[in-house]
């Protein structure tokens, strides 16, 4: 009856062993994810920002100071505007939402431009997007969806 008692209290202590190693791990993983969550909202304060004050106008009069080294500019759309002035990425957006027939998704516009289609890299697209929606190159239609506008008429041509 003793060597059953025995090996029960070795099984007990190797379980509560292991219960230790664990719950000392998932303290490591608490911290190492805390940590990641950090970066990740620094870096989302940071690009909002960064995409703030890229968007604001200047000020009455002064003239607004030259793009950032390694900013992408995208300039709003004026009559006479042609997608050749815009970044070579914002172009094929703007050929994908040509050829499209219908408004179409973030997700759409990745799939129809040959981009990945994960959810990280669809959230970023959706960010030019929205950018180019903002300086009026596409129209933002309810259900977050996207399409050329009609400028009264007359289109932004892509690729010109």
């Amino acid at each position: 009856m003793g060597s059953l008692i025995d090996e029960l209290g070795r099984r007990e202590a190797g379980a509560r062993a292991e219960a230790g190693r664990l719950r000392a791990r998932i303290e490591e993983l608490a911290a190492d994810l805390a940590r990641a969550e950090e970066q990740v909202s620094r870096l989302a304060i940071a690009r909002e920002e960064v995409t703030r004050v890229l968007e604001e106008p200047a000020a009455a009069g002064e003239p607004r100071p030259a793009s950032p080294i390694g900013a992408v500019t995208v300039l709003p759309w004026q009559e006479g505007s042609e997608a050749s002035v815009l970044p070579q990425s914002y172009q094929d957006l703007l050929e994908v939402a040509a050829d499209a027939d219908r408004p179409l998704r973030a997700a759409e516009f990745a799939a129809a431009a040959g981009l990945p289609t994960d959810k990280a890299k669809v959230e970023g697209l959706r960010s030019r997007l929205k950018l180019l929606a903002a300086r009026g190159w596409l129209a933002a239609e309810p259900g977050g969806l996207f399409t050329l506008p009609d400028h009264a008429g007359k289109t932004a041509k892509p690729g010109q």
